[in-house]
């Protein structure tokens, strides 16, 4: 028994001595797993630094630009004319439709014409008793004149013959004067359109009593093809506005007096129709401190209104090196307006800008960046403090794309997107 137990002692330190080289084999294999500082590397890493931010930038580039002022206005037809009852009367008939489109001349509204029928045949009747006077003064005077040539009648008896000629023929052309009135009088019996353009609504019903003592209201004529539209500008900016194309840092748009006029819609649609700047008024509102200017702007199929409130985008000059940025690359705050600029060594720095009107999307820039510049459209979120980034060309519709993620409020300290500040307002 002895001899058996003595030859299983070798066994066991062999099986210790490899369960300890096991060991030693694991913990090898752990450390060979950890990179410096001990910190584990998934993939195999070598352990560098991580890779720089990607954000979005453009490179400044200065073209000529319109410059473009939006304003308030109002819409005003062009014509309008208001069809009164010129002569007392009931309303017979009325002879138009409601909101329809009238020619000038065409009847509207008949009033009775009866009353100025037989006015009109009495000063027919007489201017006739009027010529029949003067054919008989007439054949008097020419009957005396050789009589008195032959003295058999007297001088004034032929001053008076010539006389009773000269007050006949004056009482045919009073005679002829009367008819003439009244056949005026019963013409504006027949009510007809003024001027050409849309009718409202009537203002008057059949049987009404008008034109008692005052030329009553029946209806409203407008031409709404083309509308004007009426707005103000303020003094300052015309002034300042003046002042920059004097010193030539602007010049008029196209070339001449003629300012660029477009109309946008409630609903934020633009009309397609260009506008027509017409006047400046030459008098300032001493209440508001506005210039009235009125532009005129076709409507061919009637979609504009009288009255109805649009905005005016106004283009009276144009810089030749104007500077475009996308609207969420300018950073508005309570000290101005700025954007992010990228150095050549990939650091990011705010730039106070000067901001002018904004078209389609964009913010005019006039002031603050230089052309080949790199300014910084998106990637806000991805802003670390001082940590450089690595540009990449903004494109519009990976801008989009990553709208979610813009959207999470990942924004750098301090930092808000100009569209974001404009819908926290």
């Amino acid at each position: 028994m002895s001899g058996l137990i003595g030859a299983s002692a070798p066994g066991a330190g062999v099986c210790r001595r490899a369960r300890h080289l096991v060991s030693i084999a694991a913990a090898v294999a752990s450390l060979a797993a950890c990179g410096p500082g001990g910190n584990s590397q998934g993939g195999g890493a070598s352990g560098g630094a991580p890779p720089l931010a990607e954000v979005g930038v453009i490179t400044v580039a200065p073209r000529p630009i319109g410059l473009v002022t939006e304003l308030p206005g109002r819409l005003e037809a062009s014509r309008v004319a208001q069809v009164r009852a010129r002569v007392a009367g009931i309303v017979l008939k009325r002879l138009f439709t409601e909101g329809s489109d009238v020619r000038a001349g065409q009847p509207l509204f008949q009033i009775d014409p009866a009353p100025y029928q037989a006015t009109v045949a009495s000063a027919q009747a007489a201017l006739s008793r009027a010529r029949a006077n003067v054919t008989q003064a007439t054949a008097q005077a020419k009957r005396y004149k050789p009589l008195l040539e032959a003295n058999a009648v007297s001088q004034q008896d032929y001053i008076n013959a010539v006389a009773a000629q000269e007050t006949a023929e004056a009482d045919v052309a009073a005679a002829q004067a009367a008819l003439q009135s009244g056949q005026i009088n019963l013409s504006y019996a027949a009510v007809t359109a003024p001027i050409s353009g849309r009718i409202g609504r009537a203002l008057v019903t059949e049987g009404a009593l008008v034109g008692q003592g005052e030329a009553t209201p029946l209806a409203l004529v407008q031409q709404i093809n083309p509308m004007y539209v009426n707005f103000t500008q303020s003094t300052t900016d015309v002034l300042k506005l003046r002042r920059a194309i004097a010193s030539g840092k602007f010049k008029r748009s196209g070339g001449g007096d003629a300012a660029s006029v477009r109309i946008v819609l409630e609903d934020g649609s633009e009309f397609p129709q260009p506008a027509k700047l017409l006047f400046s008024d030459l008098t300032v509102d001493p209440t508001s401190g506005q210039i009235t200017l009125r532009a005129e702007v076709p409507n061919p199929n009637g979609l504009l209104l009288p009255g109805m409130y649009v905005r005016v985008r106004l283009e009276q000059a144009e810089t030749p090196n104007g500077i475009l940025v996308p609207q969420q690359a300018v950073l508005r705050g309570s000290t101005g307006d700025s954007v992010m600029v990228v150095s050549a060594d990939g650091k990011v720095a705010p730039r106070p800008v000067k901001v002018g009107a904004a078209q389609g999307g964009m913010w005019v820039i006039l002031d603050g960046v230089s052309p080949g510049e790199r300014v910084m459209v998106d990637g806000f979120q991805k802003l670390r403090g001082n940590a450089p980034v690595k540009p990449v060309p903004w494109q519009a519709a990976a801008s989009a794309a990553s709208a979610p993620g813009a959207a999470s409020g990942e924004t750098a300290a301090g930092i808000v997107p100009a569209s974001a500040a404009s819908a926290a307002r």
